[in-house]
């Protein structure tokens, strides 16, 4: 006994300690720490961390690992049932009273419906992966746009700064000119109110930037305040692809379509599974009965002989409306799964358009503001600042000169980064890199 005792106190602490080792284990802080975005950031780095730590991740990742479970869920056999029946006024036999009785059964499904049902299983399974894979592209998708929009701020942040320093000297040479008699009062208010506007900018910028810092801390699991280094310059290329071919990638890449014809696998699947529903399924059991001694006063020889027997059973389909309406059900389901596959290719396919429109147009955008309109904005600011000093222009004239060069500036970091986040949408509606091959995206 003392043996036993000491046996089963080591078994507890055993339990005890690695149960509370799993609880610990299980509770990591998934964050991602600061030294994992070490400056100068690059976008990779960030949907790396991001999909190490964004709980949505983990919840699909989860969801999968539960539907691959389900698998065996659905091909095991139902468990076998075990019933006891016990006699408080025995019922008499020949043998002697029957104090009580057992049965052991066991379900057998008809051939062929476990593995329907593991089919069904594997497309939910299959189906969970895809939620995983759309997961990620669609955090991957949020990080590339936030990454964007947050290097547009810090840009235009700096271009706001650099004004301002231009504005400031302009508006020391309108207060000298107004006291050397070659510039009104109207002159020194409009480069005051132009420094005036310029610092509400600043103040703005400043505002968006913890705004979007505060959106990318979220899709990497960290405090909103988080601070995000230096961004590296994004690496931007141009579609190598047709409309054509991105269509076509997308019907084979895209998680929305993959996962719709998931769905109509899935549909036909429990459609055959169905037909099974109205087949018997067969059921064996073991029966077993204790007899007791016989209160007689010449007992058989066999008296009191416990009771065996082998039982075989079967379920009877009798209700055909029944059976018919599950069978129209799942028919309707199929018919809808296969409409929502054709939905999904058609929506991809004007979006695709949509997008590429929008993409083409910041780049066209692009190349206006910096080959164009910025060279040319700043000759006329030059030339409007030596005509103004040669008395020729007025003030007003370099001030309008100045805002125009800013606001083109502006402009053009705004289309490149509109082309930044176009370009991660398109590749997402494409299901895969419009940019590289797909041997040289195997590469990277």
């Amino acid at each position: 006994m003392k043996s036993f005792t000491i046996i089963f106190s080591m078994s507890i602490f055993f339990v005890f300690h690695w149960g509370a080792g799993q609880l610990h284990a299980g509770k990591t802080d998934s964050a991602v720490p600061d030294n994992r975005l070490s400056a100068p950031v690059a976008v990779a780095d960030l949907i790396a961390c991001a999909y190490d730590a964004n709980p949505e991740i983990t919840s699909a990742r989860a969801a999968w690992r539960a539907a691959v479970e389900q698998y065996r869920v659905a091909t095991g056999y139902p468990d076998p049932q075990l019933m006891v029946t016990y006699f408080p006024d025995p019922i008499e036999t020949r043998l002697g009273p029957q104090d009580w009785n057992a049965v052991l059964s066991q379900m057998i499904p008809f051939p062929g419906k476990l593995s329907k049902a593991g089919e069904v299983a594997a497309a939910d399974a299959e189906m969970a992966r895809v939620k995983l894979d759309m997961a990620a592209t669609n955090l991957a998708v949020s990080i590339r746009e936030s990454f964007h929009e947050l290097a547009y701020i810090r840009t235009a942040k700096r271009i706001a700064g650099e004004e301002l320093e231009l504005v400031n000297h302009l508006r020391k040479v309108s207060e000298t000119a107004h006291a050397e008699d070659r510039a009104n009062l109207n002159d020194v208010i409009r480069a005051q109110s132009q420094i005036g506007q310029l610092r509400y900018d600043r103040i703005l910028l400043d505002e968006l930037e913890a705004t979007e810092i505060a959106r990318l801390n979220e899709l990497l699991n960290r405090p909103p305040d988080a601070a995000v280094g230096e961004l590296a310059a994004p690496e931007i290329g141009a579609p190598i692809y047709s409309l054509q071919e991105m269509n076509n990638m997308a019907e084979a890449h895209r998680e929305e379509i993959r996962m719709a014809r998931l769905a109509e696998n899935k549909s036909a699947a429990k459609r055959e599974l169905t037909r099974y529903d109205n087949l018997p399924e067969f059921k064996v059991g073991v029966f077993y009965a204790g007899i007791g001694e016989p209160d007689v006063p010449m007992p058989p020889d066999d008296a009191g002989r416990d009771a065996v027997g082998i039982q075989f059973g079967v379920s009877v389909p009798l209700w055909m409306g029944k059976n018919r309406g599950q069978a129209a059900r799942d028919e309707a389901r199929l018919e809808m799964a296969r409409a929502d596959t054709t939905a999904r290719i058609n929506e991809t396919r004007t979006r695709i358009r949509e997008v590429y429109f929008r993409l083409q147009n910041a780049r066209r955008l692009i190349d206006l503001y910096g080959d164009e309109l910025i060279p040319q904005a700043m000759n006329s600011m030059e030339l409007a600042e030596t005509w103004f000093r040669e008395k020729e222009a007025s003030f007003s004239d370099a001030v309008e000169a100045q805002s125009v060069l800013y606001n083109f500036r502006l402009s053009l970091a705004r289309a490149r980064a509109d082309y930044g986040q176009y370009l991660a949408r398109l590749e997402r509606l494409v299901g895969r890199s419009v940019t590289q091959s797909a041997e040289e995206e195997v590469d990277r």
